[in-house]
Order: C-alpha cells, then structure tokens, then sequence
C-alpha cells in the first residue's frame, strides 16, 4: 500500500486546479443549500411528541448524572478506555458519518470503513444511511421546515428536541427527493444498516463495559455505567450542540447570510466540528475548517489515514478562494480566525 496522499484541491464551486468540472459540482450536490425552497404558507403542523422517545432520553441522561459520580471510584485504567471508546466514537460521526459519507470529501478504503462504520454503531446516532441522509437535508434546507434540526425553532428544539416529535412533513418529503445512490452501492454501509440494532448492542453498550471487567477487573455495574452509558451521552451532547449552538453563538467569518457559526467550545467537544459558518460555506473541504489540524482532531486523524495509504483523494478549497469569500461575505473577523 502506497503511503502517497492524492487530494484535490477545489479553486472554485465544482472545480480542480487543473479546470476539469468535478463530477459532483456545486450545484448537483446535495450537502449545499437550495435556494428555491420555499416553506409553505399557512398554518404550521402541530408538533406530534414521541413519549418514548422522551422517556428514554430522561432515563439515559439520569444514568449519565449517575455515572458521573462513580468517575472517582474508577480503575485509571478505565478512564483510559472512556476516553478511547469516546473518541473512537465521535470519529465514527465526525470522519466516518459526516465528512466520508455525507459530503464525501475524502475516500477512504474498504478496511477503514469498516472501522468507520463500526465506530458509528458505538455512537449509536442511527444508521450511516439515515444519519447521512438527513444530514445532506440539513445543508440543503437549512433553518427552514425541511431542516430536520432547524436551529430557528430555539437552542432545545434545535439539540434534542426534534428527537422528541415527529419529524416536519417537509423534512420527510425532500428526504426522499434526495439522490442517495452513493450510499446504497456502499456494501459497508448496507451491511452497517442490516445489521445495526445487533451492531449497538455490541459496540455501544457491550464492548465498552465488558473490556474492563475482562482485562482488570473492573465492575460491570461501573462499566455499564461510566465507559458506557456516560460516554455515550457525552457523544450525543457533542454531536447535538453542533447543530444547536454552533447555529447560535459565535462569529461569521465566510458569510453573514447564514447563521452557522465559529464556535470554540464546540470545536473542542466535537474534536472539530465547531468551524461551523466554513462548513456551511464549503461543506465539501475534507477538514471542514480554513485551518487544517488547528483544534480539529478529525482532521488529523484523515491525514493520518491518508499518510498509511487507507484514505485519499481530500477535497480542500484554495487559500485564495477562502480569502476572496470572506472579504465579500464575511464579518470582517481577523484572519487569525480560530472558533
């Protein structure tokens, strides 16, 4: 395997350096924002909530708290693997759900999409499919009805409460508009699918508290409770303030006209994730940021991937198409934008 990287580097909508059209340009992709939708006028459907739905994420969060106060009593080595199952979860979002399958900013090998998808199972955020999904309908529609977690109906709706209700009539009909041809000629992600909810059982909740009781020793009641189910509420909370306060607090850099922000904390929570107002303005770039690696784990972990010859063909927009954006759209923020 050779450990050359082969990227691409986009000069503008839908272009390579070398002036050939992409096969998948600007305007026939649907990760960008379509500005002939139109919400309906009239009255808004009412809001159907999903009790269980409710119930379950009471129960998970109180399992949380609870976890928390048995962090002290854990085995050092079990904070090792919370942190290791927490970040090899969030990459299954961050460089596997999101940038690989839903923008497809970067190509990745048969065995690291299988890692990819393995570790998405262990997030338990649904299926790579319907994760990515709804997540092209999201850039597509965003902050309108078809936006699944449209950040205008508030912060709540916008991180967890639109896994409470039904989903908008508008979010279902564009989904099933989308072209996702891509996705079903993935075997790894069709097999992921098929065989998801055995997958959860086994990555998100049996892995994570089995491995310490196995190799030293430590409760599975602990187990259960710290490396699984605080680790994975930890993930959620990452991944949902992404699309509630990085669409809320922070600054414009590349454009004024949307409401995706730069948001440290958030970038630091989703190991990089929180350059969000550049990820709406350039969804295709592979690093999902102007800076590289800067305060972007998944970035680096992409880089890596590309530099043991698993992963290629990054897709990056140009300085100087960054530059250009900016100062016509921007907020005037520095150029030592960081979040």
């Amino acid at each position: 395997i050779t450990a050359r990287m082969t990227d691409t580097e986009i000069e503008g909508p839908g272009r390579h350096r070398n002036g050939d059209v992409l096969a998948e340009s600007a305007t026939k992709r649907d990760d960008v924002f379509d500005e002939t939708y139109k919400e309906k006028e009239g009255p808004k459907p009412s809001m159907i909530i999903v009790w269980r739905n409710i119930i379950l994420m009471t129960l998970l969060h109180i399992g949380a708290v609870y976890g928390i106060t048995l962090v002290p009593s854990a085995h050092v080595l079990t904070w090792a693997w919370f942190v290791f199952c927490f970040l090899t979860s969030a990459l299954g979002v961050t460089a596997g759900a999101h940038r690989l399958w839903s923008h497809r900013s970067y190509k990745a090998s048969l065995p690291l999409r299988i890692f990819l998808a393995t570790a998405n199972s262990m997030a338990f955020q649904n299926d790579i499919f319907e994760w990515a999904r709804d997540h092209r309908v999201h850039h597509k529609f965003s902050e309108t009805d078809a936006d699944p977690h449209n950040a205008v109906r508030g912060f709540f709706f916008a991180h967890i409460g639109w896994l409470l209700v039904r989903k908008h009539p508008d979010v279902i009909e564009k989904g099933k508009k989308l072209e996702l041809s891509d996705l079903k000629a993935d075997k790894v992600v069709m097999f992921q699918r098929k065989y998801y909810k055995m997958s959860v059982v086994l990555m998100c909740f049996s892995i994570p508290m089995f491995v310490p009781w196995c190799l030293w020793g430590e409760s599975l009641w602990l187990g259960y409770f710290v490396p699984g189910l605080l680790r994975y509420t930890l993930v959620l909370n990452a991944t949902w303030l992404v699309n509630s306060a990085a669409h809320m607090w922070g600054n414009r850099p590349y454009d004024t006209n949307i409401n995706p922000r730069e948001n440290k904390f958030v970038t630091l929570s989703a190991i990089g994730e929180g350059f969000h107002n550049y990820h709406h303005t350039f969804p295709y770039d592979y690093a999902s940021s102007e800076f590289g690696c800067k305060l972007n784990l998944t970035t680096c972990f992409i880089d890596l991937m590309c530099f043991l010859g698993l992963a290629k063909d990054r897709k990056r927009v140009s300085p100087e198409i960054v530059l250009a954006r900016a100062q016509r759209t921007g907020d005037g923020s520095t150029r030592n934008r960081s979040g």
